[in-house]
């Protein structure tokens, strides 16, 4: 789902605009452009991404039609990650296939490197 489908879904969720969500929308999947598949979603789409969401665009948003309102960024963010994934996993989730089959060089941490820079 792109960034607009879901500021479009969020603007007929809980009124206005698409343009009042783009940006949050725009957050979550901008990590795109490091992966360029659907792995980018383990960057952000998770339960701590939501919290940095909050911590990026503060705990709500103003939406203005003929009244003014506002909109926790904790259910924006909630939606996007639901739209994507079906639930809200947590980091852990996205990591522990790692855990389960990790590259060899994930397991060399404690060796120092030989290498002068």
């Amino acid at each position: 789902m792109t960034p607009w489908k879901h500021a479009e879904s969020s603007a007929k969720k809980w009124g206005g605009a698409p343009d009042h969500y783009i940006d949050i929308h725009n957050w979550f999947d901008e990590t795109k452009s490091y992966t360029g598949d659907w792995t980018h979603r383990a960057l952000r789409h998770h339960s701590a991404g939501i919290e940095w969401a909050i911590k990026e665009f503060g705990h709500s948003i103003p939406i203005t039609v003929s009244k003014s309102k506002t909109i926790p960024v904790k259910l924006i963010a909630e939606q996007h990650v639901m739209e994507d994934c079906g639930f809200i996993p947590t980091p852990q989730d996205w990591l522990k296939v790692l855990f389960k089959n990790p590259d060899d060089w994930m397991l060399k941490v404690k060796v120092k490197s030989t290498h002068k820079i």
